[in-house]
C-alpha cells in the first residue's frame, strides 16, 4: 500500500524525521519497501493559462499558444500536444526552468528556442514530463480554479514522500490511512485526528429492495440512494492528488470518491447507475456459466461459487471483486446507488485469482474488512459526493441477516507475559497499549486480563496474538535478551528405529537426488496417475495447475524428470520424502495424511564412460535400489514382492510391497500409455512405500561363524512360466532344512527345446553346519526333499 507522508502526517504527526517514521513503522512489523518523492525534481514550473491557440504555419501537430503565468508577461509557447487549447490551465515551464533529469541523469534545463521557424519562450507540460504520473497522451490538464502564475510545488505540495508498506495477510486493518494512522498513534502514543464524519440528513425518501440469499457470504449490506448527481463536475484537486500518490487514476468524481473512502477508511464501496437496474437488489451466488460484462470490458463466464451482486433479472457486479459494465457509471448518470457491504473473507478468498482478476477490493476483502465500518463509509461517502457533484441523497438502507460476525474476547494471563516475553511488564502498560490498539477491557482479575477484541482486528483471536502486539508495540529491539538454561540429558536411542536420514543417505549413495516438490498438484495430472481417487481441492489454489493435494508422490517426481529432460539431462534419478493426502470421507477431518518415500529413475543405468556399455535401467534396478533401502531394516525377510496391478504402472511391470502380509508401497515401470500422454521417450521406473514400514527395524544379532566347509549344489527345473521365482525360493527354503545357509537363482531360461509354456530356473544351494561337516548322505537327503517338494507344489521337473 502507498500513502503520503503528507497525509498520514494530518491523522498523527509523531516528533520524528522521514528516516525515523519510516524506521519505527517497519520495526512495528508493517515492512516499508521504499520511500520515493512524489513529484521528480524541477524548479521554475508555474501554473499557466493558454490564451490563445493557433495553428503553426509550417507544422500541422504543432501550435502556437500564448500563455499567461509568467508574471504580467504573455508567452509565445510551441506545443504538440493534441489537447492544446484555449482556456485550459497547465503546468508552465518558463524560460530558465530545469526538469527531472533524463536518462543522462542530468537536469533538463528550458531555454528560449527557435521551432520550425516560430519562436517559443517555454514549455507546456504532460504529467510524465514532471514525473508526476504516468498520463502522457496530452498537457496535464489543472483544476479551473488553479491560481495563474502560482510556483506548482507550492501549489500542488509536492515536497513530500510516497512511503509504500508491504503488509502481511493477517494485517488488513493496516490496509487504510485510518490503520496507518492508529498504529503509529500507539506507537508514539499521540491521538489520532480522524476527519469528522456526521449522519447525513436525508432530502428525499427514496430507498430499494435489498435482499441478502448468500448465507454467511453477505451478511451485512449498506446503500443509499443519491439523486440528481453532476458527472461533469471533477473531482476536487486535493483529492485527486491524494489518489495519485496511492498510485490510483483519478477517472470522475463518483469513482475518485468511493477509491478515496477505501484508502482513507478501509472500505472497498461501489456506485451503480441507478437507472440501470432492473427492480431490487440481492447478494447470491452466480448460477454455473452465468455471463457477466466487467467495467474493463471483459466478459466472464461465473462459476457456481462465485458470489454476485444481481437486480431482479441478472448478475450486475462480482461481488468484492469488480462491477458489472451494464450498470456503470457514465457521464450520462444522473441517479446512483451507493454500496457499502460486508463479504467474508472465505467468500472473496481466490475468486478473483480465478478469473486472472487482482483489485484493490478484492485484496481488501479476501483479508478481511471491519464488518461495523459500512454505515460509517456510506456517510464519509455522501459528505464527499454532495460537495463535490452534488444530488439529494436518500435514507441510509441496512440490511443484514444474523450471520455477521460476533464480537470475540480473548483473555491474557499475567504469568505468560513473562513466560512469553521473558520480562515483566506492568499492569499499567499492558492495558495502556492495547486500549490504544482499540481493544477493550472487560474483566480485570488477578491472574490477568480479559479483552474485547475490535471488529476490525481480524488477527486476534488466541493469547499468543495479545503477547504479539505487546512486543510489537513495545519494540522487538527492546525485548531483553536472556541466555537459555536448561537441564540436558542424553535421550536412551531405540536402536529399532530406522531414521529418514539413514534411507535418504542410502539413496543418495546408490546415485539419487532428492527432490522437494509442491503438495499441490494439477487436477489433470493426478488424475492420470490415480483416477480412481477424488483429490481433496484447495479452496485458495495458488495457480490452476496447483489445484489438488496429491494421493501419490509421482506426479510431482514426473514433472521434475519432464524439467529435467527439457534442460538436456537425461539421466535421471530422483527420489522426495512427504506426505500423501487420500480422502477417506467428506471434510478434512476425513483426510488420511501419509507419510512415503518415493523414487524414481530413467534414462541410462551407468554413467557414460568408455569403460561402460550404454544400457538402459529396466525393472530389476528400481527393485535392487528398493532391496538395499529394505535391508536397513535388518529383516529384508519380512518383505516380498508379489504380482499386483495400479493404474498408474505397466500392468507386466508392476510389484506389490508386503511386510508381513500387509502391503506398503508399489515398484514397477510408468504404464506406456501415460508414458506416451507425457512425451516420455524411454521408460520410467518408479516406486512410492510408507516410511512406517521403513521405521521399524529388527536389532541385528550376532552370529557366530562356523568353521566348516560349506557345500554347493546346483539344480535346474522346468516350471510353468506363470510361478514367480520367490515362491520356488520359499518352496525350498521349507524343505531343505536348517543347513541351508545360501539360496541364489543364477539362471533363467525360454526357448528352444522347453515347452512354450513352461521355463527353465536353475538355483544355487548352500549348505553348511555350525558345528560339523555335512555328510554325502545328509546333503542328498535335503536335495532329495527340495526336490520332491517342488514336484508336488508346482509340478516341476529336473532339466
Amino acid at each position: 500500500m502507498k500513502l503520503s507522508e503528507k497525509w498520514l502526517r494530518e491523522w498523527v504527526n509523531p516528533n520524528l524525521t522521514t528516516e525515523g517514521l519510516v524506521e519505527q513503522i517497519t520495526m512495528a512489523g508493517l515492512e516499508v519497501d521504499a520511500v520515493e518523492p512524489v513529484a521528480g525534481e524541477f524548479s521554475g514550473v508555474v501554473v499557466g493559462e493558454i490564451l490563445e491557440a493557433e495553428q503553426h504555419p509550417d507544422a500541422d501537430k504543432l501550435r502556437v499558444c500564448k500563455v499567461a503565468g509568467n508574471g504580467d508577461e504573455v508567452c509565445q509557447v510551441v506545443c504538440g500536444a493534441p489537447n492544446a487549447r484555449p482556456g485550459i490551465k497547465i503546468p508552465f515551464a518558463t524560460v530558465g526552468a530545469a526538469l527531472p533529469p533524463g536518462e543522462d541523469g542530468k537536469p533538463f534545463k528550458i531555454k528560449k528556442a527557435k521551432l520550425r521557424g516560430v519562436e517559443s519562450f517555454g514549455m507546456l507540460c504532460a504529467q510524465t514530463e514532471l514525473q508526476l504520473g504516468d498520463d502522457d497522451s496530452g498537457l496535464w490538464e489543472l483544476a479551473e480554479d488553479a491560481p495563474v502564475g502560482a510556483d506548482l510545488r507550492e501549489y500542488l505540495d509536492l515536497n513530500d514522500q510516497c512511503i509504500e508498506v508491504d503488509l502481511t495477510p493477517n494485517r488488513s486493518d493496516c490496509l487504510s490511512m485510518k490503520g496507518i494512522a492508529r498504529d503509529v498513534g500507539v506507537l508514539n502514543r499521540k491521538e489520532v485526528i480522524e476527519p469528522v464524519i456526521k449522519a447525513v440528513e436525508a432530502q428525499i425518501e427514496d430507498t430499494i429492495k435489498v435482499s441478502l440469499n448468500a448465507g454467511e457470504a453477505c451478511s451485512r449490506y449498506v446503500g443509499r440512494i443519491i439523486r440528481g448527481v453532476d458527472v461533469s463536475r471533477p473531482s476536487p484537486l486535493w483529492m485527486q492528488e491524494r489518489l495519485r500518490r496511492a498510485g490510483l487514476r483519478s477517472i470522475d468524481a463518483i469513482v475518485d470518491v468511493t477509491n478515496y473512502v477505501l484508502l482513507e477508511q478501509g472500505q472497498p464501496m461501489h456506485a451503480f447507475d441507478l437507472n440501470t437496474l432492473r427492480g431490487g437488489v440481492q447478494a447470491r451466488m452466480a448460477d454455473q456459466g452465468e455471463k457477466l460484462t466487467l467495467l474493463d470490458g471483459q466478459e466472464v463466464e461465473l462459476n457456481s461459487d462465485t458470489m454476485v451482486i444481481a437486480d431482479d433479472e441478472r448478475a450486475i457486479a462480482m461481488a468484492g471483486i469488480m462491477g458489472g459494465n451494464d450498470t456503470a457509471v457514465t457521464g450520462e448518470t444522473k441517479d446512483i446507488l451507493l454500496e457499502s457491504a460486508f463479504f467474508h473473507p472465505i467468500a472473496i478468498a481466490g475468486r478473483a485469482r480465478s478469473y486472472g482478476l487482482h483489485t484493490d477490493s478484492s485484496h481488501r476483502f479476501e483479508r478481511g474488512v471491519d464488518y461495523k465500518l459500512q454505515e460509517q463509509a456510506i456517510e464519509r461517502a455522501t459528505q464527499l459526493l454532495l460537495d463535490a457533484v452534488g444530488g439529494q441523497p436518500g435514507p441510509v438502507m441496512v440490511t443484514e441477516n444474523d450471520q455477521i460476525p460476533q464480537d470475540r474476547e480473548v483473555t491474557l494471563r499475567r504469568e505468560r507475559i513473562k513466560s512469553g516475553l521473558g520480562f515483566e511488564m506492568s499492569d499499567e502498560d499492558v492495558i495502556d497499549i492495547l486500549t490504544r490498539l482499540g481493544l477493550e477491557l472487560s474483566v480485570k482479575a488477578d491472574t490477568g486480563w480479559r479483552f474485547r477484541v475490535p471488529s476490525y482486528r481480524f488477527d486476534i483471536a488466541i493469547e499468543e496474538d495479545l503477547l504479539e502486539e505487546l512486543a510489537r508495540v513495545y519494540g522487538y529491539n527492546r525485548l531483553p535478551t536472556t541466555s537459555l538454561t536448561a537441564d540436558l540429558s542424553i535421550l536412551p536411542q531405540n536402536e529399532t528405529r530406522v531414521g529418514l536420514s539413514a534411507v535418504r543417505s542410502q539413496l543418495v549413495a546408490r546415485g539419487y537426488e532428492e527432490a522437494i516438490a509442491y503438495s499441490f498438484v494439477e487436477p489433470k495430472l493426478q488424475q492420470m496417475f490415480d483416477p480412481e481417487i477424488t483429490p481433496v481441492p484447495l479452496q485458495n489454489p495458488i495457480s490452476a495447475d496447483m489445484a489438488v493435494m496429491r494421493t501419490s508422490l509421482w506426479p510431482g517426481l514426473v514433472s521434475a524428470l519432464q524439467y529435467n529432460l527439457n534442460r538436456q539431462q537425461h539421466r535421471v534419478r530422483l527420489f522426495e520424502t512427504g506426505q500423501r493426502f487420500i480422502p477417506k470421507g467428506e471434510g478434512v477431518s476425513n483426510l488420511d495424511q501419509q507419510p512415503v518415500i518415493a523414487g524414481l529413475i530413467y534414462g541410462s543405468r551407468l554413467e557414460e564412460a568408455w569403460t561402460a556399455k550404454a544400457e538402459n535401467v529396466d525393472f530389476y534396478d528400481m527393485k535392487g535400489d528398493l532391496e538395499s533401502v529394505l535391508a536397513l531394516m535388518a529383516d529384508e525377510a519380512s518383505f516380498s514382492f508379489e504380482v499386483a496391478r495400479h493404474p498408474a504402472l505397466h500392468p507386466g511391470q508392476c510389484a506389490a510391497v508386503v511386510r508381513n502380509g500387509e502391503q506398503v508401497g508399489f515398484v514397477g515401470a510408468l504404464h506406456p500409455k501415460l508414458q506416451q500422454e507425457l512425451g516420455l521417450n524411454q521408460s520410467v521406473y518408479l516406486f512410492e512405500i510408507t516410511q512406517a514400514s521403513v521405521a521399524e527395524a529388527q536389532l541385528p544379532s550376532f552370529q557366530p561363524l562356523s568353521k566348516f566347509p560349506e557345500v554347493r549344489r546346483d539344480i535346474a527345473v522346468i516350471v510353468d512360466q506363470n510361478i514367480n521365482v520367490d515362491s520356488l525360493q520359499n518352496t525350498i527354503s521349507a524343505a531343505a532344512g536348517e543347513q541351508l545357509t545360501e539360496l541364489k537363482v543364477f539362471d533363467v531360461y525360454v526357448g528352444k527345446g522347453i515347452d512354450p509354456h513352461r521355463k527353465s530356473v536353475a538355483l544355487g544351494l548352500t549348505f553348511q553346519h555350525a558345528s560339523r561337516t555335512l555328510t554325502e548322505d545328509e546333503i542328498n537327503a535335503s536335495m532329495d526333499a527340495v526336490i520332491k517338494s517342488l514336484e508336488e507344489t508346482f509340478n516341476a521337473s529336473l532339466r
